[in-house]
């Protein structure tokens, strides 16, 4: 069925598709996407991989990596610290269980890329070369020939052993997922060459379709020269939407900083570790955000706005060794281009620092947190159909969180064998009119000018800040939109692939728009700012939102409470809950200026200038009153604590905050107590502003009776955050004791009870700790757990009023070994390290290294380097075997404390030939010390 330019493609019927079946169908041949079909493959399943392009080149993967953005490499940096960064980096609102599997599994998957051939750097003694990007941890692992990443994975699928059980077709798109029963049992496509309609039964569907890249329009006005890939039209979006799946976190967009007139990223998480750095025109670096977050973007867009912009990755003041460098790396990977892009203007990075500007807006789990809803195994709310990669809502989930969640998604669907029953009818002939209406009318609008006018009402209207107004008039121009999508035209099957992905993008630019006028609240910074809802709000909004197509065919929305963490986060504090059904969300009134009725109106105050520099923190989507310009102009005096009182108290809660920030700039005497009593202010942004403020000061304010008396009152405060902070600062200062703490080991927030915990350790109450252990949050049994095992608990009892000592330490131990939740166990048994391992203990720690949770094989191993070697030992030898090389690393740091003993040091020589070099090296240190000495 070829055809010419000048040959109209006939319409094939419904019944002369092409019947394909298989157990596990993967759509979508990127990172995700072929991780998914070897992992189902190796598992037994007969696997259909789908590819509208050719495996061998398409999805981003294909021009190369530069580097890995989140390496959680044993020794360098810890899951729950990534689980941590990943939930403040995205306001708090994450599903932590999910962002774990990326921590926990990430190294592993590193090390299995490195079996396909996927290079990594490494030191000179082949150790992983992860660099610190971010301030707060260490995850970037550098890939200096990252640009053969895809090649070798198209290599891992075309062995024989693969080959045998994995079908690629290239060139099929698929347009829809098919269901019966409510369950993913096929897709209906078509082939992109011939025009073909192609129909697939399946057990299970795993969608890996990437991101929706071509949603905004780039400033340079190029349709295809958009920051993401842009074949990723937002496809799989679409097809999870109309199967029936639940999106999530569509109203955060992704923004991202991008070299100007360009389609690729500066790079600066490459450049920064050779020294090259974000700075405004002056050369001042200006980010105070850490993470690659939407508040950092909000910080770049206000630079690039103000006069001290344009904004430039500065690389000019580096030696030529580090340019040159530079160069091998981002001229040969991400984007191959660059190279000719800044010499065709005559720039050199010698001479001439990068200037930088902000992308269009896109949709992408990976990078923000915008897709597909999954739980921790990649399945979706529709049972059998999966989501990995970009598409999923994986927060910040990155390259090595994609193959991560293709991986689980493969080997999760493995377990199905291919539909038996009648694919859906009404389904099938839906999807082929979409596919072929466009032949029904060759000579309509062309796809290009009806995409350019629906992505030119995205950046119009949509694109942050967001408002009610604009949102409301974005719904009304992509419903007029849908009467030009029909009358597209087209002539052969390459024009029907680019007109099925404009109804993706409306379908995408739709959603977005209604996702963002749901969530009435600014969060994320850029991603989300609505300048008619300026502040956020986390007591009605400290939800997931998510949106559904409802049996009626309408988008609706429901809000779902963040899951208490499994890594507990300063400053955000879920309570899980039931979730609160929104329904359909109604635009506003936008068809007249104000009412008919009413009369031209006097414009409001003024608000504040462009330029005007805010104390960080300070709130600028609010009208600038006098007061608050007042204000403003004191913070450039660097005043007394008398003169910023009055505005403490002002009756404007914008001022108030305002002051906070103010204090937290300058520091006068007397601000750790002013401080305190905004704990209490009526407030929620107040309180939270102080909360912050204290925490960020601790080191630096005076321990003095008034702030202690401030902290005290404020543990009473009806806000969990005020409670959580007051504790926090109280224990750091060691203002508090613990009749003062042990109150709040009963307070209803977890946070809270967390904060208690930390403070009764730091004051050696030993008893009242021990009270807490059968708290029914996990987070807190936890921290009970690894509080018993800390210094101070070694001293727990050394001290008269208590005087139970490690033995009362061990026997709340005693009890959380026999947790039911294996991280509790696993803190418990690492915690008897410290407080000793005698027995019974030591044969609970043996049999522990059983568990079916490597956490608590690797904290059972912990525990028996207090033990008696007659039983630690042999124990441990047996550890050297385990499948994980991190239950493995604490056999070894465990033997080498037992190294007295000829069994150890045998044990210790064996592990020096380990497959991880973290084991390698701990082994040979310590056989290296018992040479010594």
């Amino acid at each position: 069925m070829t055809t010419s330019v000048n040959t109209l493609l006939e319409i094939p019927a419904l019944g002369d598709a092409e019947e394909l079946s298989c157990d596990v169908l993967v759509i979508g041949g990127g990172t995700a996407g072929t991780m998914a079909a070897l992992t189902a493959a190796e598992h037994g399943s007969d696997v259909l991989l789908l590819e509208k392009a050719h495996v061998r080149h398409s999805a981003a993967l294909a021009m190369g990596m530069d580097g890995v953005n989140n390496a959680v490499v044993p020794g360098r940096a810890e899951p729950d610290d990534y689980v941590a960064e990943i939930t403040r980096a995205n306001d708090g609102i994450v599903d932590q269980s999910t962002v774990r599997q990326t921590a926990t599994r990430g190294f592993a998957m590193v090390r299995r890329l490195e079996s396909y051939g996927v290079k990594f750097e490494k030191d000179e003694h082949g150790e992983y070369a992860v660099r610190q990007v971010h301030r707060s941890g260490s995850y970037v692992l550098p890939m200096p020939e990252g640009k053969d990443v895809k090649k070798v994975l198209y290599r891992q699928l075309r062995r024989r052993e693969m080959r045998e059980r994995i079908r690629i077709e290239n060139r099929v798109m698929p347009v829809r997922v098919l269901t019966a029963g409510g369950k993913a049992v096929g897709a209906a496509g078509f082939n992109t060459r011939t025009g073909r309609f192609v129909t697939v039964r399946a057990g299970a569907v795993i969608l890996a379709t990437g991101a929706c890249g071509r949603l905004g329009l780039p400033a340079s006005g190029y349709l295809y020269g958009t920051y993401e890939n842009p074949t990723n039209a937002g496809d799989g979006y679409a097809m999870a939407y109309h199967a029936g799946a639940e999106l999530t976190g569509i109203e955060c967009f992704q923004i991202n900083p991008l070299i100007k007139d360009y389609n690729g990223p500066a790079c600066a998480y490459v450049a920064n570790p050779f020294g090259g750095y974000q700075v405004n025109r002056h050369g001042e670096r200006f980010v105070d955000s850490d993470y690659w977050s939407g508040q950092m973007m909000a910080e770049f867009a206000a630079e690039v706005a103000s006069d001290r912009g344009p904004v430039y990755l500065k690389l000019s003041h580096l030696p030529e060794e580090s340019v040159a460098a530079l160069e091998t790396i981002l001229h040969s990977t991400e984007r191959p281009t660059r190279g000719t892009f800044h010499s065709g203007r005559g720039h050199d990075y010698r001479t001439h620092d990068v200037e930088m500007h902000i992308s269009e807006i896109g949709l992408c789990g990976g990078h923000s947190a915008s897709g597909v809803r999954v739980d921790d195994h990649a399945r979706t709310t529709v049972p059998r159909l999966y989501a990995a990669g970009d598409l999923a809502c994986v927060p910040h989930n990155y390259m090595i969180g994609a193959f991560v969640f293709g991986d689980l998604a493969g080997a999760d669907a493995a377990q199905y064998t291919a539909y038996e029953g009648e694919l859906p009818s009404g389904q099938l002939r839906e999807a082929h009119e979409l596919v072929y209406r466009p032949l029904r009318n060759p000579d309509g609008p062309p796809q290009p000018q009806v995409e350019y006018k629906l992505r030119r009402f995205v950046n119009d209207y949509v694109a942050p800040p967001k408002s009610g107004a604009r949102l409301s008039l974005a719904l009304e121009a992509f419903e007029r939109m849908r009467a030009d999508i029909a009358s597209m035209g087209a002539r052969t099957p390459h024009e029907l692939m680019r007109c099925a992905e404009v109804t993706f993008i409306r379908d995408c630019a739709e959603m977005a728009a209604r996702a963002s006028l749901a969530r009435t609240e600014s969060r994320w910074g850029l991603y989300h700012d609505r300048l008619d809802h300026p502040r956020r709000d986390d007591a009605s909004w400290f939800h997931h939102l998510d949106l559904y197509k409802s049996p009626s065919g309408t988008m609706e929305f429901t809000a779902r409470p963040v899951a208490p963490y499994a890594v507990p986060v300063d400053g955000f504090s879920p309570v899980g809950g039931p979730s609160r059904h929104l329904g359909e969300v109604h635009q506003e009134q936008v068809a007249t200026a104000g009412t008919r009725e009413a009369a031209p109106v006097a414009r409001g105050p003024e608000t504040t200038p462009t330029g005007t520099a805010l104390p960080h923190g300070a709130t600028t989507g609010a009208p600038a009153t006098p007061r608050l310009l007042q204000l403003l102009s004191l913070a450039e005096e660097e005043p007394e604590l008398a003169s910023v009182a009055p505005y403490l108290t002002d009756s404007d809660p914008v001022v108030r905050r305002t002051a906070v920030t103010v204090l937290t700039e300058t520091v006068p005497p007397g601000t750790g107590p002013a401080l305190a009593a905004a704990l209490v202010d009526a407030d929620a942004g107040v309180r939270e502003a102080a909360a912050g403020s204290l925490r960020e000061l601790v080191e630096t304010l005076p321990a003095e009776g008034a702030l202690r008396d401030g902290l005290a009152f404020a543990l009473s405060a009806d806000d969990s955050v005020v409670r959580a902070a007051a504790l926090d600062v109280l224990r750091a200062l060691r203002l508090g004791d613990a009749e003062l703490f042990r109150g709040s080991l009963s307070d209803s927030s977890i946070a809270v009870r967390i904060e208690a915990v930390r403070a009764l350790v730091s004051v050696d109450a030993t008893d009242e700790v021990a009270r807490a252990a059968g708290d029914p949050s996990r987070e807190v049994r936890v921290t009970i757990a690894r509080a018993l095992g800390t210094g101070a608990a070694g001293r727990l009892g050394d001290t008269p009023p208590t005087g139970s000592g490690p033995t009362r330490a061990r026997a709340v131990l005693a009890e959380l070994v026999a947790d039911p939740d294996a991280l509790v166990r696993a803190a418990a048994y690492e915690a008897l390290a410290a407080t000793g391992c005698p027995a019974p203990l030591d044969a609970l720690a043996v049999a522990a290294l059983s568990d079916t949770a490597w956490q608590v094989r690797a904290g059972s191993a912990k525990a028996l380097s207090a033990a008696d070697p007659a039983t630690a030992v042999p124990a441990l030898a047996r550890a050297l075997a385990d499948p994980n090389a991190d239950v493995r690393k604490a056999a070894v740091l465990a033997l080498t404390l037992h190294r007295a003993t000829e069994d150890a040091r045998a044990a210790l020589a064996t592990a020096t030939t380990d497959s991880d070099a973290d084991v390698r090296a701990y082994a040979t240190r310590a056989v290296w010390l018992d040479e010594v000495h």
